[in-house]
């Protein structure tokens, strides 16, 4: 099982803090490691305080910090539903994220004669009129997340709406015809849905 660090998909694995002398011996590659015992990183890549615009991270903190605090004022227990309940809440702040983020990938999804859909790269990361998002998308749209992300659309043959879909439609038709992203207005309302 240790080997499968060494594999160029992206994954979270556990290890038992016995392997850690056989797997720093590994050739392992961008990869980020945390010992969950100590809450220490064994290795960082060392670009992880720059993917993110300060304005972004700062709105996600704080999205994060004030969902874990309204959790804490409701209840003084760990049962299972308020785990629940605060990973659900964790996962909204994400979707959040990304639908104000990438959002508008559709709008930029255009179909040829054959029927192949094909993503229009450029202009997609131009329409953002953040230089910040502009940025973060130059460096995340590198990423094999969001290729997988972009290739799944551009072969989907029904276009089942997913969660993540209908964030991104309620999204779009909330915005005014002449924004599709701003950072403003993703620090306003993070933390609020």
């Amino acid at each position: 099982m240790i080997d499968i660090v060494c594999c160029p998909t992206p994954f979270l694995v556990g290890l038992l803090s016995s392997s850690l002398p056989k797997l720093k011996e590994l050739p392992v590659e961008e990869a980020l490691m945390v010992n969950l015992g100590s809450d220490r990183f064994i290795r960082q890549m060392d670009d992880e305080d720059t993917l993110l615009p300060r304005k972004l991270q700062a709105a996600l903190e704080q999205a994060l910090e004030r969902k874990n605090e309204l959790i804490n004022q409701d209840s003084d227990s760990d049962s299972d539903e308020e785990c629940n309940t605060l990973n659900g809440l964790v996962s909204e702040v994400f979707i959040r994220f990304f639908v104000e983020t990438v959002g508008h990938y559709s709008l930029f999804l255009t179909q040829n004669e054959k029927g192949e859909r094909a993503f229009q790269r450029e202009a997609f990361r131009k329409s953002v009129a953040s230089k910040s998002i502009r940025r973060f998308l130059e460096v995340f749209m590198e990423s094999q997340m969001f290729a997988g992300f972009i290739q799944d659309r551009e072969l989907r043959k029904c276009r089942a709406k997913g969660l993540f879909e209908q964030r991104v439609e309620q999204y779009l038709e909330e915005l005014p015809d002449t924004e599709q992203s701003g950072v403003n207005k993703f620090l306003r309302g993070l933390g609020e849905e």
